[in-house]
């Protein structure tokens, strides 16, 4: 009889009950975000403040390089305007110690 109510009880718990190691993991996922996006917010800022008639239809990280004084992460953005879609190479330069930025680059290409 014990034996029938431990099976059930596992069961149960199985089909029911939640793991609290991946609920916590997933959870901790939502909440930090990536070192990068806070760059990534003002390299749209600044795109869409050099090109204020073009809408950003595309993200992309594509990494950063770590200086001894400076690092620059760089992003690439597509735009689309009324009569044409381009893309746009972002890259901010930083102080890594005080994050003020240095310089923003942008460069455009067709793909």
């Amino acid at each position: 009889m014990n034996f029938i109510l431990s099976i059930q009880l596992l069961f149960g718990l199985f089909l029911f009950g939640e793991y609290p190691s991946e609920t916590n993991e997933v959870a901790l996922a939502q909440q930090q975000a990536p070192p990068y996006a806070k760059w990534g917010q003002v390299a749209m800022k600044k795109t869409k403040e050099k090109y204020p008639q073009a809408n950003i239809i595309d993200y992309l990280h594509i990494g950063r390089e770590k200086g001894p004084k400076y690092s620059t992460e760089k992003f690439k953005l597509w735009l689309k305007t009324d009569n044409k879609e381009f893309g746009v190479f972002v890259d901010i330069t930083f102080d890594n110690k005080t994050e003020q930025i240095k310089d923003i680059k942008y460069r455009e290409t067709t793909r």
